[in-house]
Protein backbone atom coordinates (compact mmCIF):
# COMPACT_ATOMS: atom_id res chain seq x y z
CA UNK A 1 0.00 0.00 0.00
CA UNK A 2 1.35 3.60 -1.33
CA UNK A 3 0.30 6.87 0.70
CA UNK A 4 1.06 9.37 -1.64
CA UNK A 5 0.50 13.28 0.20
CA UNK A 6 -0.34 15.62 -2.78
CA UNK A 7 0.20 19.81 -1.89
CA UNK A 8 -1.90 21.93 -4.08
CA UNK A 9 -0.65 25.18 -3.28
CA UNK A 10 -3.89 26.72 -3.27
CA UNK A 11 -4.62 29.35 -0.61
CA UNK A 12 -6.54 27.55 1.31
CA UNK A 13 -3.48 24.98 1.42
CA UNK A 14 -5.20 22.01 0.87
CA UNK A 15 -3.11 18.27 0.52
CA UNK A 16 -4.98 15.59 -1.07
CA UNK A 17 -4.23 11.94 -1.09
CA UNK A 18 -3.91 9.00 -3.14
CA UNK A 19 -3.40 5.56 -2.12
CA UNK A 20 -2.34 2.98 -4.27
CA UNK A 21 -2.14 -0.50 -4.11
CA UNK A 22 1.58 -1.94 -5.16
CA UNK A 23 0.82 -5.08 -6.66
CA UNK A 24 -1.96 -3.97 -9.26
CA UNK A 25 -1.36 -0.09 -9.55
CA UNK A 26 -5.07 0.33 -8.59
CA UNK A 27 -5.64 3.41 -6.57
CA UNK A 28 -8.50 5.79 -4.74
CA UNK A 29 -7.89 9.54 -5.06
CA UNK A 30 -9.23 11.27 -1.73
CA UNK A 31 -10.83 14.90 -1.58
CA UNK A 32 -8.85 15.17 -5.11
CA UNK A 33 -9.59 19.10 -5.24
CA UNK A 34 -6.63 19.57 -7.51
CA UNK A 35 -8.05 17.46 -10.62
CA UNK A 36 -4.93 17.97 -12.98
CA UNK A 37 -2.42 17.50 -10.11
CA UNK A 38 -4.70 14.60 -9.12
CA UNK A 39 -4.45 13.17 -13.17
CA UNK A 40 -1.02 14.01 -13.83
CA UNK A 41 0.34 11.97 -10.52
CA UNK A 42 -1.78 9.04 -11.78
CA UNK A 43 -0.23 8.76 -15.14
CA UNK A 44 3.57 9.61 -13.54
CA UNK A 45 3.00 6.96 -11.13
CA UNK A 46 1.20 4.55 -13.66
CA UNK A 47 -1.81 4.39 -10.95
CA UNK A 48 -5.50 3.74 -12.83
CA UNK A 49 -7.78 5.61 -10.13
CA UNK A 50 -11.46 3.25 -9.78
CA UNK A 51 -12.37 5.01 -6.65
CA UNK A 52 -12.93 8.68 -5.47
CA UNK A 53 -13.45 9.11 -1.54
CA UNK A 54 -15.09 12.30 0.06
CA UNK A 55 -14.10 12.87 3.58
CA UNK A 56 -16.91 15.14 4.01
CA UNK A 57 -19.08 17.70 2.40
CA UNK A 58 -16.86 21.38 2.10
CA UNK A 59 -16.36 22.88 -1.42
CA UNK A 60 -12.61 22.38 -0.89
CA UNK A 61 -12.98 18.53 -0.91
CA UNK A 62 -15.06 17.61 -3.17
CA UNK A 63 -15.03 20.39 -6.10
CA UNK A 64 -12.91 18.12 -8.16
CA UNK A 65 -14.70 15.27 -8.11
CA UNK A 66 -16.60 15.32 -11.42
CA UNK A 67 -13.60 15.82 -13.17
CA UNK A 68 -11.54 13.30 -11.75
CA UNK A 69 -14.23 10.88 -12.18
CA UNK A 70 -15.04 11.97 -16.34
CA UNK A 71 -11.38 11.42 -16.65
CA UNK A 72 -11.18 7.97 -15.37
CA UNK A 73 -14.45 6.37 -14.82
CA UNK A 74 -14.31 6.31 -10.76
CA UNK A 75 -16.75 5.28 -8.57
CA UNK A 76 -17.97 7.97 -5.92
CA UNK A 77 -17.19 7.02 -1.74
CA UNK A 78 -18.91 8.98 0.68
CA UNK A 79 -20.66 8.94 4.04
CA UNK A 80 -23.26 7.12 3.60
CA UNK A 81 -25.66 10.37 5.48
CA UNK A 82 -24.14 12.43 3.00
CA UNK A 83 -27.63 12.98 1.30
CA UNK A 84 -27.52 16.46 -1.11
CA UNK A 85 -24.39 17.24 0.42
CA UNK A 86 -22.12 15.58 -2.03
CA UNK A 87 -23.92 15.18 -5.95
CA UNK A 88 -23.78 11.88 -7.47
CA UNK A 89 -22.40 9.29 -4.83
CA UNK A 90 -21.76 5.66 -6.17
CA UNK A 91 -21.50 3.69 -2.53
CA UNK A 92 -22.35 5.42 0.79
CA UNK A 93 -20.46 4.42 3.68
CA UNK A 94 -20.05 3.88 7.75
CA UNK A 95 -18.47 3.04 11.08
CA UNK A 96 -16.61 -0.33 10.16
CA UNK A 97 -16.75 -0.51 6.79
CA UNK A 98 -13.33 -1.25 4.26
CA UNK A 99 -12.10 0.29 1.40
CA UNK A 100 -10.71 -1.56 -0.83
CA UNK A 101 -8.49 -1.24 -3.44
CA UNK A 102 -6.56 -3.85 -5.83
CA UNK A 103 -4.82 -6.86 -3.63
CA UNK A 104 -2.84 -4.60 -0.91
CA UNK A 105 -5.23 -1.49 0.01
CA UNK A 106 -7.77 -1.87 3.15
CA UNK A 107 -8.97 1.24 4.65
CA UNK A 108 -11.37 0.92 7.34
CA UNK A 109 -13.75 3.79 7.63
CA UNK A 110 -14.19 5.74 10.82
CA UNK A 111 -16.88 7.91 11.44
CA UNK A 112 -15.00 11.06 13.02
CA UNK A 113 -17.90 14.14 13.24
CA UNK A 114 -17.46 17.18 14.30
CA UNK A 115 -15.91 19.32 11.85
CA UNK A 116 -18.90 18.81 10.09
CA UNK A 117 -21.77 16.20 11.18
CA UNK A 118 -20.94 13.12 8.58
CA UNK A 119 -17.37 13.28 8.28
CA UNK A 120 -15.13 10.46 8.17
CA UNK A 121 -11.81 9.17 7.98
CA UNK A 122 -9.78 6.27 6.97
CA UNK A 123 -7.81 4.13 8.99
CA UNK A 124 -5.08 2.01 7.38
CA UNK A 125 -3.84 -1.14 9.45
CA UNK A 126 -0.27 -2.15 8.40
CA UNK A 127 3.02 -2.39 10.32
CA UNK A 128 3.22 1.17 9.83
CA UNK A 129 -0.91 2.55 10.79
CA UNK A 130 -1.95 5.48 9.36
CA UNK A 131 -5.08 8.06 9.17
CA UNK A 132 -6.28 9.84 6.62
CA UNK A 133 -8.09 12.43 9.02
CA UNK A 134 -9.52 15.17 6.16
CA UNK A 135 -10.57 18.17 8.61
CA UNK A 136 -10.58 16.17 11.82
CA UNK A 137 -6.97 16.04 13.41
CA UNK A 138 -4.90 18.72 11.37
CA UNK A 139 -0.83 18.97 12.78
CA UNK A 140 -0.65 20.20 15.83
CA UNK A 141 -4.51 21.09 16.17
CA UNK A 142 -8.08 19.88 14.72
CA UNK A 143 -10.54 21.10 12.82
CA UNK A 144 -13.09 24.43 13.01
CA UNK A 145 -16.91 23.61 13.74
CA UNK A 146 -18.58 26.48 12.28
CA UNK A 147 -20.61 23.96 10.07
CA UNK A 148 -20.28 20.96 12.77
CA UNK A 149 -20.08 20.89 16.75
CA UNK A 150 -17.40 21.10 19.03
CA UNK A 151 -18.72 18.81 21.38
CA UNK A 152 -19.14 16.27 19.15
CA UNK A 153 -15.67 16.66 17.74
CA UNK A 154 -14.30 16.22 21.50
CA UNK A 155 -16.83 12.67 21.87
CA UNK A 156 -14.51 12.02 18.32
CA UNK A 157 -11.05 12.43 19.61
CA UNK A 158 -12.46 11.14 23.61
CA UNK A 159 -13.50 7.95 21.67
CA UNK A 160 -11.79 7.16 18.75
CA UNK A 161 -8.81 9.45 18.50
CA UNK A 162 -7.60 8.44 21.52
CA UNK A 163 -7.22 4.98 21.01
CA UNK A 164 -5.20 5.22 18.26
CA UNK A 165 -1.68 3.81 19.03
CA UNK A 166 1.38 6.38 18.88
CA UNK A 167 2.86 5.22 15.87
CA UNK A 168 -0.27 6.23 13.67
CA UNK A 169 0.82 8.81 11.12
CA UNK A 170 -1.68 11.35 10.42
CA UNK A 171 -2.39 12.85 6.82
CA UNK A 172 -4.35 15.97 6.98
CA UNK A 173 -6.11 18.22 4.95
CA UNK A 174 -4.28 21.42 4.84
CA UNK A 175 -1.23 22.18 5.93
CA UNK A 176 -1.91 24.53 9.14
CA UNK A 177 1.40 23.30 11.04
CA UNK A 178 3.36 26.48 11.84
CA UNK A 179 -0.01 28.23 13.45
CA UNK A 180 -1.29 25.36 15.59
CA UNK A 181 1.98 25.31 16.57
CA UNK A 182 2.51 28.85 17.54
CA UNK A 183 -1.00 28.57 19.40
CA UNK A 184 0.13 25.69 21.10
CA UNK A 185 3.11 27.89 22.28
CA UNK A 186 0.86 30.40 22.95
CA UNK A 187 -0.51 27.80 25.65
CA UNK A 188 2.12 26.64 27.03
CA UNK A 189 5.40 28.51 26.31
CA UNK A 190 7.16 25.95 27.74
CA UNK A 191 6.71 23.38 25.26
CA UNK A 192 10.12 22.30 24.36
CA UNK A 193 8.75 19.82 21.40
CA UNK A 194 6.73 22.13 19.89
CA UNK A 195 9.07 24.46 19.76
CA UNK A 196 11.81 22.33 18.49
CA UNK A 197 9.00 21.32 15.73
CA UNK A 198 8.23 24.30 14.96
CA UNK A 199 11.84 25.62 14.30
CA UNK A 200 12.31 22.31 12.28
CA UNK A 201 8.61 23.13 9.82
CA UNK A 202 9.00 26.82 9.55
CA UNK A 203 9.81 27.23 6.31
CA UNK A 204 9.40 23.78 4.85
CA UNK A 205 8.70 22.76 1.33
CA UNK A 206 4.88 21.82 1.48
CA UNK A 207 5.89 19.54 -1.51
CA UNK A 208 7.73 17.40 1.03
CA UNK A 209 6.00 17.93 4.38
CA UNK A 210 6.87 16.58 7.39
CA UNK A 211 4.04 13.94 8.31
CA UNK A 212 3.76 13.30 12.12
CA UNK A 213 2.48 10.36 14.15
CA UNK A 214 0.29 10.81 16.90
CA UNK A 215 2.54 9.82 19.15
CA UNK A 216 4.18 13.54 18.08
CA UNK A 217 0.55 15.52 18.31
CA UNK A 218 0.27 13.74 21.90
CA UNK A 219 2.97 16.19 22.63
CA UNK A 220 2.81 18.97 20.92
CA UNK A 221 -1.17 19.24 19.88
CA UNK A 222 -2.18 21.29 22.89
CA UNK A 223 -5.72 19.76 21.94
CA UNK A 224 -4.31 16.17 23.17
CA UNK A 225 -2.88 17.62 26.20
CA UNK A 226 -5.88 18.24 28.09
CA UNK A 227 -4.25 17.43 31.25
CA UNK A 228 -1.34 19.70 31.33
CA UNK A 229 -0.95 21.63 34.13
CA UNK A 230 0.30 25.21 31.66
CA UNK A 231 -2.66 24.23 29.45
CA UNK A 232 -5.58 24.04 31.92
CA UNK A 233 -4.01 27.01 34.12
CA UNK A 234 -4.16 29.06 31.07
CA UNK A 235 -7.71 28.32 30.45
CA UNK A 236 -9.03 28.60 33.98
CA UNK A 237 -7.50 32.54 33.13
CA UNK A 238 -9.05 33.10 30.27
CA UNK A 239 -12.12 31.51 31.42
CA UNK A 240 -12.56 32.61 34.93
CA UNK A 241 -16.22 30.92 34.98
CA UNK A 242 -15.18 27.76 35.01
CA UNK A 243 -14.79 25.24 37.46
CA UNK A 244 -12.06 25.21 39.88
CA UNK A 245 -10.98 21.55 38.56
CA UNK A 246 -12.57 21.75 34.56
CA UNK A 247 -13.57 18.64 32.74
CA UNK A 248 -11.03 17.49 29.97
CA UNK A 249 -14.44 18.55 27.64
CA UNK A 250 -14.45 22.14 29.37
CA UNK A 251 -10.48 22.15 28.25
CA UNK A 252 -11.30 21.38 24.76
CA UNK A 253 -14.23 23.45 24.26
CA UNK A 254 -12.77 26.90 25.75
CA UNK A 255 -9.56 25.68 23.56
CA UNK A 256 -11.63 25.36 20.07
CA UNK A 257 -13.06 29.39 21.42
CA UNK A 258 -9.55 30.60 21.87
CA UNK A 259 -8.65 28.88 18.39
CA UNK A 260 -11.33 30.07 16.44
CA UNK A 261 -10.23 33.92 16.83
CA UNK A 262 -6.50 33.63 17.41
Amino acid sequence: MIVEQIWTGNSGRNFFYMVACAETGEAVAIDPIDPPKCLAVAKDKGWDITRVFNTHEHADHIAGNDDVIAATGAKLIAPYNAGSRIPRVDEGVREGDHVKIGKTVDLEVIETPGHTPIHISLFGHNDEPHLLCGDTVFNAGVGHCHTGDPNVLYATFRDKIAKMPDGTRIYPGHDYISNNLQFTLDREPDNADAKALLADVEGQDPDAALVTTLGTERKVNTFMRLDSAGVVAGIKEKFPDLPDTPSDEDIFLSLRLLRNDW
